[in-house]
């Protein structure tokens, strides 16, 4: 197990709790009392610890190498997985992957980013940046689940669309301005969740749906802590200053009505237990989609365009 700075103190207990079974192993000893005490000891060490946290270590929690990722999470929620692949202009990117899963008798049209889960796999999948291929094979995909009347699912984990000189000469901008429009008026329920990091547009451009959940321990901002500590401070040194300053955490989110709910996580994050977070994903994505197929297509899509619409502090000043 891998443990961030701020959690040394869980790390500790760690060790004690392994130095004690290996010390009951080797001999007639019975610690199963010390076991069960610094058992005990980690889960309230655990409590204080992420009940209490940062904005800055939100976004390491959402950033944790052992988080699980789309795929992980598509492959053990549905039985029947199909990837497709191609936007059919360009190239295949591997930074977002989509296809049909099923789930439970129903198909699902499951789009999302993918990091990679080794050093290999994530040059592979570009660090789950994506390219214009992208957003347009997603589309592609979200159109397809319309034809078919399949309801969409948006995994969203990424530190930000790929800024490189190819992606903005292959319209990165268009790309993700065109999935916008068209996921605002597409006929079938979408639902999108931030599982991980929700960065700028690269996030938002598979973002809009009629329900946007984050898991617990996330972050969903226009820019990351880092980048707007170099913009501001002309240094990331200043990253822990920025993310308390971008409210970027989910409850800021629920608070300013930017997203509907959060999904707890496992105590320690969804890393520690991925099986158990799988059922909570699967459980809250059937239940949303089950609430949304049962409105009026034209209804649904009323409240998706109005729920963005009035995001945001505005005033409308009339002409006189």
């Amino acid at each position: 197990m891998i443990f961030l700075d701020f959690e040394k103190p869980i790390e500790a207990l760690y060790k004690q709790l392994e130095d004690a079974k290996k010390l009951e192993s080797k001999g007639d000893v019975d610690m199963s009392t010390a076991l069960k005490e610094l058992e005990a000891k980690i889960k309230v060490k655990q409590k204080e610890i992420y009940d209490n946290l940062t904005g800055w270590q939100r976004v390491q929690l959402s950033r944790h190498p052992e988080r699980p990722y789309s795929l992980y999470y598509i492959k053990a929620m549905c039985h029947k997985f199909v990837e497709l692949h191609g936007d059919r202009y360009y190239k295949d990117d591997k930074a977002i992957i989509g296809g049909l899963g099923s789930m439970e008798g129903q198909t699902y049209m499951f789009i999302g980013h993918q990091k990679g889960v080794n050093t290999k796999m994530r040059q592979y999948r570009n660090f789950g940046m994506a390219n214009p291929e992208g957003y347009r094979k997603a589309l592609r995909l979200m159109k397809m689940a319309e034809r078919f009347n399949y309801p969409v699912v948006c995994l969203i984990d990424t530190p930000g669309a790929y800024p490189g000189l190819e992606a903005e000469e292959r319209g990165q901008a268009e790309a993700i301005a065109r999935n916008l429009y068209e996921m605002s008026k597409l006929r079938v329920p979408i639902v999108c969740v931030v599982i991980g990091e929700g960065a700028s547009g690269g996030a938002l451009g598979i973002g809009v749906g009629d329900r946007i959940l984050m898991l617990e321990n996330t972050w969903y901002s226009v820019i990351s802590p880092e980048s707007c500590s170099s913009i501001l401070w002309r240094s990331w040194d200043y990253k822990e200053q920025a993310a308390e300053a971008l409210k970027l955490t989910p409850n800021h989110m629920l608070e300013f009505g930017l997203i509907d709910d959060i999904i707890k996580e496992p105590l320690g994050g969804a890393h520690t237990a991925p099986e158990e977070m799988v059922k909570l994903l699967k459980k809250r994505i059937k239940r949303e989609v089950a609430d949304l197929m049962v409105l009026d297509t034209d209804e649904r899509i009323d409240l998706r365009i109005e729920k963005f619409g009035k995001m945001g502090d505005f005033e409308r000043i009339e002409e006189k």
